[in-house]
């Protein structure tokens, strides 16, 4: 678990959460009549993961919570794709 700086979340926690928002949309992509029970599946694993991980127990987290997660994870992958 490696933070960049004091104030940006770690590493594997937002790669866990960019995986989450991969898994969403590509459920989000799915027809009706398709199985959607191994995405649903590796949702709730990775809200787990999320939910759990160390960083949420430390005392003072300058990064912010969920939603500055979710941002940080769709910058990275952005920064990725250019």
């Amino acid at each position: 678990m490696q933070c960049t700086s004091p104030a940006s979340f770690p590493d594997d926690l937002v790669g866990l959460q960019a995986d989450w928002l991969r898994t969403y949309r590509e459920l989000a992509r799915l027809s009706a009549s398709a199985g959607h029970t191994g995405l649903r599946r590796r949702l709730i694993g990775l809200s787990c993961a999320i939910a759990v991980h160390p960083y949420w127990s430390r005392p003072v987290r300058a990064a912010g919570g969920p939603a500055e997660l979710r941002r940080a994870a769709r910058s990275r992958a952005w920064a990725r794709v250019a």
